[in-house]
């Protein structure tokens, strides 16, 4: 064999390893894109179901009523009186007003199937009504009240292509609300009572207000406590703690801390705080104090990293000028760290923010229904408040489940999106 063939069967058996190298190399490239577009079909899958479910929450049926505030039926004289008027019947006037519009229903069984076409809230709003507007008493007026679950799950769905969903309405039911249908007596409005009341037992009534303030108080108790004791600790951690074994100690655990179930974090606070210094269940202050200890090693080891992202020859220049420790620290390698630590801390609060375990040890499940006014009074989370509504048999529950999961959703994208622009905003190249 001539030195030319030998040359040309090396360059052969190259070009073949090449070949194979780069066909290996598409083939990872193309897993990867698989990868990628799988977990991006299922992430649109997800949002598709959760969105398809939850919009129509956005939205809440109306029923227009001829209310009169007759004094007889209300034992109301006096409407200045805010005892009396608190007393008063407001609940007959809306089923006086459902007997005028269906004179002809009769027996006590059909009567009360037609009053539970109104929501029974619609009294409270007659309340107030009449408490903002005294002259109202023995006048009429136009109301467009909130209609039941049942009513409002059935108009909801006679578009659908599936047929509208019956529920526990009978057929005279379905035939009254068809009738007030066809007056224009229904209308679809923005559900305000979603942002603007506490849980209920009927669905119709729930919000998630009194969930927001609870887990806006939580948060605030963990932002107040976590992030200074987490960035001082990082800062002693990498500049003033000594290289030994008892640092090391401390770094390994606070690894491990990070890597705990959330659900242990929420059975050491049922243990210390509630258990041992006899807190309150179901506040915020406590469930601050639990998520604090969750949220400690995720901020720190941020801090950590981005404390070490400062280069060296910013400290030994300051050194050269004649700064102290203290001064180099604070001066210097805060400034340029609070960036990371910013980016680290946000992510560990919606971490936080979306958690339902710990929350579910310390009482934080229980049914509140007023706004909590401050981290000492009972409260609930919004996690805590979707995992109740999704207990619940009621369909209406259902898209207000999804709606809350939107809106939960919708503040945890908010927060990445703000540690993401922070980052971008303050971080320094060299």
């Amino acid at each position: 064999m001539t030195d030319k063939q030998t040359e040309m069967t090396t360059m052969d058996k190259v070009n073949q390893s090449l070949a194979r190298r780069y066909r290996a190399e598409r083939r990872f490239r193309a897993y990867g894109m698989a990868a990628i577009l799988f977990g991006l079909a299922c992430l649109v899958v997800l949002f598709t179901d959760i969105i398809g479910k939850g919009h129509s929450a956005f939205l809440q049926t109306y029923v227009a009523m001829e209310i009169t505030y007759d004094s007889d039926v209300l034992e109301l004289s006096d409407p200045s009186d805010s005892n009396a008027v608190a007393r008063a019947d407001f609940q007959g006037l809306v089923k006086q007003s459902l007997r005028d519009t269906f004179s002809d229903v009769s027996g006590r069984r059909d009567k009360r199937a037609l009053y539970a076409l109104i929501s029974n809230g619609a009294g409270f709003a007659l309340r107030d009504r009449l408490a903002n507007d005294p002259s109202l008493l023995n006048r009429s007026e136009t109301v467009w009240l909130l209609a039941d679950d049942d009513v409002d799950t059935y108009v909801k769905s006679r578009d659908d292509e599936g047929g509208a969903f019956t529920g526990r309405l009978n057929e005279k039911q379905i035939a009254w609300v068809e009738q007030l249908i066809a007056d224009n007596a229904v209308e679809k409005r923005f559900n305000t009572t979603l942002f603007t009341a506490g849980d209920s037992r009927e669905p119709e009534q729930a919000g998630i207000l009194g969930a927001m303030m609870g887990s806006l108080f939580t948060l605030l108790v963990t932002i107040a406590l976590s992030f200074p004791i987490g960035v001082a600790a990082a800062v002693y951690l990498e500049e003033y703690a000594p290289k030994n074994r008892f640092t090391d100690f401390i770094e390994v655990n606070i690894n491990n801390l990070a890597a705990v179930p959330s659900i242990i974090f929420g059975l050491l606070g049922l243990a210390i705080f509630i258990g041992f210094f006899e807190m309150h269940r179901s506040i915020p202050l406590v469930g601050g104090l639990v998520l604090t200890l969750m949220t400690l090693p995720t901020i720190i080891i941020s801090s950590r990293a981005a404390i070490k992202a400062v280069p060296p020859s910013i400290r030994d220049a300051a050194y050269g000028l004649g700064a102290s420790k203290m001064q180099v620290v604070m001066h210097h390698v805060l400034p340029l760290a609070m960036p990371g630590m910013l980016t680290g801390a946000i992510i560990g609060f919606a971490q936080a923010l979306g958690e339902t375990a710990p929350l579910l040890m310390i009482g934080m499940v229980a049914f509140i229904v007023d706004i909590p006014g401050g981290v000492s009074d009972p409260a609930t989370a919004l996690p805590v408040q979707i995992f109740l509504w999704s207990d619940s048999p009621e369909r209406a529950f259902v898209e207000r489940t999804s709606a809350a999961i939107m809106v939960l959703l919708a503040f945890l994208i908010s927060m990445n999106t703000l540690a993401i622009w922070l980052r971008k905003r303050l971080e320094r190249r060299w």
